[in-house]
């Protein structure tokens, strides 16, 4: 990547992919000034309330091939991306397990034959393996009181978002980044301003203006609510997820008994706190998986707004214009910002360097070049 080390790059957005591209470009020699409306706490970042969980064989149920084929490649890209921090990040790679309640049966048997469908049409996703009682017991012995089946999705993983944003700051803070935090701009005055060779716009939500004028693709707001728990008695080793009609869930073990939970997804753009009805169903829902969540302390209840385009699907936009600086806009991770995030890096890298991506050809990204608005050729 010698090619950058002439180039100056203004990006937009600290949230995860902003703090990422910062990274990656400036250890590569790039000039680069990172800009974003908050702090290096990223409070108010779709980023910060997440439970990072890299699923993308549990994902299959819900989302589409290609952002699959991302999550494939960023789980083997997430130990190297982390392993070249300074501080460290939890990071766990021990599967995902399904679990449903007996009442719940025909609805497990629905969704498992569905992720067995996925995996057979994807080689590079691993097989489930259905666990009977003492399978289970192996797997995850805490829960075999209240379950007697479940479901092993091996491969699959997790990290810790919030150690994670502050990691990249601390990475950033040695590197050629000027850090412009509280400060909120529009990438049109970046380009006015003739400094940078390419202004990259990665604000998510806070680019919602400009989105609804390319090609009508509206850029909307689904609100996502977490509960972070201190919960001693439990010891969950992996990502669980409970199959159930009214209160689907999933929980995810941090380091220090510390466990995210969460579920709801509601086409919104409220950023307000947590509803009554939704701090019940995930407490309640909790509580039915392991008994030692009775006795839990809730740290924190989270609300925030993930960047979702018409499709679901993430976006690539570039524009060369007229003028000397070019335009980049990354958005539209919807709920897979970390699951997909190494593979959106690479790819966007990639564009930069040769103006083409063979990542996101391969993986299905769709890029856009230009006001022609042609899907760029990434062979």
């Amino acid at each position: 990547m010698s090619s950058f080390r002439s180039m100056r790059f203004g990006i937009i957005g600290a949230g995860l992919m902003g703090r990422l591209l910062a990274v990656e470009l400036a250890r590569a020699g790039a000039q680069v000034d990172l800009y974003d409306q908050s702090g290096p706490d990223a409070a108010l970042s779709a980023a910060r309330v997440a439970a990072a969980m890299l699923a993308p064989l549990a994902e299959s149920a819900i989302t589409e091939h290609n952002v699959v084929s991302m999550g494939v490649h960023s789980l083997t890209r997430w130990p190297e991306l982390l392993a070249k921090l300074a501080s460290p990040v939890f990071f766990q790679k021990n599967g995902s397990l399904i679990l449903w309640h007996r009442q719940d049966a025909h609805d497990a048997e629905r969704f498992i034959k569905h992720l067995q469908k996925n995996q057979r049409s994807n080689p590079l996703l691993t097989e489930p393996e259905l666990l009977d009682s003492a399978r289970l017991m192996e797997i995850e012995p805490s829960v075999t009181d209240r379950f007697s089946k479940g479901l092993y999705l091996p491969n699959e993983g997790q990290l810790d978002n919030r150690q994670l944003l502050n990691a990249l700051v601390v990475e950033l803070s040695t590197l050629p980044v000027n850090l412009h935090w509280n400060h909120a701009i529009e990438p049109q005055a970046l380009e006015q301003s003739g400094r940078y060779d390419w202004v990259i716009d990665c604000r998510g939500l806070g680019a919602k203006a400009d989105w609804t004028e390319i090609q009508g693709n509206s850029l909307r707001g689904v609100r996502g609510e977490v509960i972070r728990l201190y919960a001693p008695e439990v010891q969950l080793l992996r990502p669980t997820r409970l199959i159930h009609p009214r209160y689907p869930i999933y929980i995810a073990p941090k380091e220090n008994h510390i466990y995210v939970v969460g579920a709801t997804e509601i086409e919104s753009d409220d950023h307000s706190e947590m509803s009554v009805r939704s701090a019940m169903e995930l407490l309640s829902a909790v509580y039915t998986v392991h008994s030692g969540f009775a006795e839990a302390r809730i740290l924190e209840m989270a609300t925030q707004c993930r960047p979702t385009l018409k499709n679901n699907l993430p976006e690539v936009h570039i524009d060369k214009g007229n003028s000397l600086t070019k335009h980049m806009s990354i958005n539209g991770l919807y709920r897979h910002g970390f699951m997909i995030a190494p593979a959106i890096l690479d790819s966007v890298i990639e564009l930069l360097e040769n103006g083409m991506s063979k990542t996101a050809n391969q993986l299905g990204l769709q890029v856009v070049q230009s006001s022609a608005a042609k899907v760029a050729a990434c062979a």
